[in-house]
């Protein structure tokens, strides 16, 4: 297991989760294809061609080369763009597409750090507008996404502001660390790509998750765990375990209650004796 809950009286420690195939079994953005279509984003031809990018993505990951024409295809293809409307059609469908494929292994995991007194993190190259409705979903504490430009307009201008990728992801860490005083050598982080490298490397505790040939290698070199997650499940369908506070309240009330019944049941029979 993650070990005890914190000791709040040392610095604060966090988990930091890459997002696509590391907490949920698809690529966030493409998840999306078929709704932005259905909105008018995009036509039947990007439909087919995001369709192809989210099967190469999960067939074997994406490595840098394939990262940066995905970065750079979706970045013209959201040109003009309604960023409300992107937003809204989001929230329309965020239930329906990204639910089911939320690994239940992920979850379980989400839910022990923050038992632990820990901070949740997700750390995503998708766009700021899929991955934080994606992080509340989740129950993250923070996010952390890739940024477009917005023009006057209210509308995408084809322009990146931040890409949170590479070694752009790993200084992100190192400034939250420093804004929210976490200890990175008791922190935690986890990827399936060995894009993420460089975060990986920033913590005490990292994971290879689901990983791509090369993070493979790189865990079996450097020894991190590698971890295997499989099972996506809707989250409502989940019985989350409570947190320990809540498990001892639990037991605290439950015997209680039961002290309280076997002291009425003790005064009623005696006054029936008598």
């Amino acid at each position: 297991m993650l070990g005890l809950v914190e000791n709040h009286s040392l610095p604060r420690t966090a988990a930091f989760f890459d997002l696509d195939k590391t907490v949920i079994a698809k690529s966030s953005t493409l998840t999306f294809s078929k709704s932005f279509y259905q909105g008018g984003l995009i036509n039947r031809r990007a439909v087919l061609r995001t369709a192809y990018a989210q099967f190469v993505f999960l067939a074997g990951g994406a490595d840098h080369d394939q990262m940066e024409r995905m970065r750079s295809y979706l970045s013209a293809l959201c040109r003009g763009w309604n960023v409300e409307q992107v937003k809204e059609i989001v929230a329309e469908t965020l239930h329906d597409l990204i639910d089911p494929i939320i690994y239940d292994e992920a979850a379980s995991l989400i839910e022990e750090h923050h038992t632990a007194g820990r901070d949740v993190v997700i750390v995503s190259t998708s766009g700021a507008e899929v991955v934080e409705p994606i992080g509340e979903l989740l129950g993250a504490d923070r996010v952390v996404a890739t940024r477009m430009v917005v023009g006057d307009d209210g509308c995408f201008t084809g322009e990146v502001e931040y890409y949170a990728y590479g070694p752009t992801k790993a200084e992100a860490v190192k400034e939250l660390a420093q804004s929210e005083g976490y200890d990175l050598d008791r922190c935690y982080a986890y990827s399936d790509s060995a894009t993420d490298v460089p975060m990986l490397e920033a913590v005490g505790h990292p994971f290879a998750v689901n990983p791509d040939r090369a993070l493979r290698r790189e865990a079996l070199t450097r020894a991190w765990p590698i971890l295997d997650f499989h099972r996506p499940v809707r989250l409502k369908q989940r019985i989350p375990a409570p947190p320990r506070p809540a498990l001892v309240a639990a037991a605290a009330v439950g015997a209680a209650a039961a002290t309280a019944g076997l002291v009425w049941f003790a005064s009623r029979r005696r006054a029936t004796a008598g």
